[in-house]
C-alpha cells in the first residue's frame, strides 16, 4: 500500500508539535515538510515527527528566484538551497533523508530579461543546486508548476526536456495534480510518457480540494504512476475553501476543515487500491 502524506505548509505556522498530532490522528504516513530555516529546528523537527511514527518525505522550498537575470538575486536563491541541504543533512532521517524540491519564484508569471536566457539561467541554478545535493546525498525533484504561478517549465514534457539539459543523476520530476489539471490535456498520459523521470507526486482536486471535491481522474494519474513503477508517497497539498490561493489561512476553523478533507482524500485514494 502506497504511503500518503501532506504538506505541513497547509496549517499556516502552526507549531510542528501540534501538526504532527494532527497528521498521526487523521492516519497519515509522514509530511512533506515546509523548509523554513529559520522558523523550524531541524533537528527537533527529525525527532517530533520521528516520535509519531511518521516519516518527512521531502521538503518544501522557501520562494527564491533561481532564475533571476540579476546575479545577486540569483545567488542568493541558489545559497538558500545550500542552507536548506545543511537543514535538511540535521533532521538525520537515516537511511533515507527527504527529498527536496527546487522550483523558480512562484508568481513571478513573465521574463525580466528574454525566456530564453532566464531558462538558462534555471539550467544553471538547478545543476548548482543539484551537485550540492549530491555531495549530500540528498535526492532533488523539480516541480512543474502552472502558468499562474511560473513561466517556466510547465508541463511534464517541457520538465523532461528540462531535465535532459540539466543532467544530474540526482534530478527527476515533481508531478503535482493541480497543476496538470491546468496545463496537460491529458495528465495520466503525460505521466505514462515522463515514465522514471517522476521521482514525487502531489495530489489535489481540480479546485484545489480534497480527492472526489473535484473532476481530476484520478483512476486513470494512480494507473499511471503504477505502470511507470511509481510506488513513492502521495503527498496531498489541498487548501480549505476561501480566496487568496497562496495563503493557506481561509479563517476560523479552517484547519479542522483541512483535517476533514485529508481524511476524505485518504479513503478516496485507498479506494483506488493504491
Amino acid at each position: 500500500m502506497r504511503h500518503i502524506g501532506c504538506c505541513t505548509w497547509i496549517f499556516g505556522n502552526e507549531p510542528i508539535e501540534q501538526t504532527a498530532q494532527r497528521v498521526k490522528k487523521i492516519g497519515l504516513n509522514g509530511v512533506e515538510l515546509h523548509g523554513d530555516i529559520h522558523s523550524i529546528n531541524p533537528v527537533q523537527a527529525g525527532k517530533v515527527f520521528a516520535d509519531k511514527g511518521l516519516e518527512i518525505f521531502s521538503i518544501t522550498p522557501g520562494d527564491a528566484d533561481i532564475s533571476n537575470p540579476d546575479s545577486a538575486i540569483r545567488q542568493k536563491a541558489v545559497d538558500y538551497y545550500k542552507k536548506l541541504i545543511d537543514w535538511v543533512l540535521k533532521i538525520d532521517q537515516q537511511p533515507n533523508p527527504p527529498m527536496v524540491s527546487c522550483h523558480g519564484l512562484v508568481q513571478r508569471i513573465r521574463p525580466i530579461s528574454t525566456q530564453e536566457e532566464e531558462n538558462q539561467f534555471l539550467i544553471e541554478s538547478t545543476k548548482q543546486i543539484c551537485n550540492m545535493a549530491q555531495q549530500a546525498n540528498i535526492e532533488i525533484v523539480f516541480e512543474v508548476l502552472n502558468r499562474y504561478e511560473s513561466h517556466q517549465v510547465q508541463t511534464l514534457k517541457e520538465g523532461v526536456h528540462f531535465l535532459e539539459k540539466v543532467k544530474a543523476q540526482n534530478l527527476r520530476l515533481l508531478a503535482d495534480a493541480y497543476h496538470m489539471n491546468i496545463e496537460e490535456a491529458n495528465p495520466a498520459g503525460a505521466l505514462q510518457e515522463a515514465g522514471t523521470y517522476i521521482g514525487l507526486y502531489h495530489a489535489a482536486d481540480s479546485n484545489r480540494g480534497a480527492i472526489g471535491e473535484g473532476h481530476t481522474d484520478f483512476k486513470a494519474q494512480i494507473m499511471a504512476l503504477n505502470n511507470i513503477q511509481y510506488y513513492g508517497p502521495i503527498i496531498l497539498e489541498i487548501a480549505a475553501p476561501g480566496p487568496d490561493p497562496f495563503n493557506t489561512n481561509k479563517g476560523e476553523g479552517f484547519k479542522e476543515i483541512l483535517e476533514q478533507q485529508l481524511k476524505k482524500s485518504i479513503e478516496s485514494i485507498r479506494a483506488l487500491n493504491s
